[in-house]
């Protein structure tokens, strides 16, 4: 998997970034720089860069984190050295560049992610900086590094406002690519009915989607009378012709739709195995 996802990251970075001039984020962001300024290979560059931050941040990660990171940093930066410039470097429209770039490296560092580990350099000052200073959210750390990372990349190389725009826009558009990958894949709805008649409306939702459904008990605040909640989980594209069955069942039932992330379990996706605490 580590070659995979460091083959993947490879080809995003060394592919479509290093000649479509704009700065990106993290530590192959500052090995790129090096790379325009001195001619250091990105790889060598990214392992030249980890060492120091690797030594100074080994007591806040853990022994099985850092050894992870580790293997997956050295195999992703092998791979950008010797493996990814037998590949065509593109030389096209920046924001096609941008764009495959952010969908490459968002797939390839989730991928890592999932795997509990990281490649290290920014993930590890990341992790540091928490530690020391918990209050602050990760999102935040990570953002403001990225945003440093980027500014220094235009102003010593680039020198393009149009290039500081592409460097932000790949940013985002890598991290979303990440979070709809490790979180949003099996995403779908999930709705809350309130109704007089939840185990009709359950019984015909098992029997249109195949989904059983969980029926709650409640009581009304106003008219203090009792009432089931019938809770239930489906993909996107069933939720319309519940919410239609629901109304022509129970039309005074009360329905509550909303976004749901990932579903884990029967009928969507597979529990993840139990780990060690």
């Amino acid at each position: 998997m580590d070659i995979v996802a460091g083959m993947i990251i490879a080809v995003g970075i060394y592919n479509f970034a290093l000649n479509a001039d704009f700065p990106v984020a993290g530590f192959s962001g500052i090995a790129i720089i090096l790379y325009h300024l001195f001619g250091l290979p990105v790889g060598a560059g990214t392992i030249i860069l980890n060492v120091p931050v690797a030594i100074f941040c080994y007591k806040f990660l853990g022994k099985e984190f850092f050894l992870k990171s580790m293997k997956s940093m050295i195999i992703s930066s092998l791979l950008m050295d010797y493996v990814a410039p037998l590949f065509p470097v593109y030389d096209g429209s920046r924001l096609l560049a941008a764009l495959c770039m952010g969908v490459l490296c968002g797939i390839g560092y989730a991928m890592i992610f999932m795997r509990g580990s990281s490649t290290g350099g920014q993930d590890f000052i990341s992790v540091a900086i928490k530690k020391v200073k918990p209050h602050i959210t990760l999102g935040i750390i990570t953002f403001v590094l990225d945003i440093c990372t980027i500014i220094l990349g235009t102003a010593l190389v680039f020198k393009d406002i149009d290039g500081l725009i592409y460097g932000v826009v790949v940013t985002y558009l890598m991290a979303m690519v990440m979070d709809r990958i490790m979180y949003g894949i099996d995403e779908g709805k999930m709705t809350l009915i309130v109704t007089d008649k939840g185990a009709e409306i359950a019984e015909q939702i098992d029997a249109y989607s195949g989904r059983g459904s969980t029926i709650l008990k409640g009581i009304g605040s106003y008219s203090k009378k009792d009432k089931d909640v019938v809770m239930c989980a489906c993909n996107n594209k069933q939720m319309y012709t519940i919410k239609k069955m629901v109304h022509t069942i129970d039309p005074k039932a009360f329905t509550i739709i909303v976004e749901s992330n990932e579903v884990v379990g029967e009928g969507f996706k597979e529990e993840l195995p139990d780990i060690e605490l």
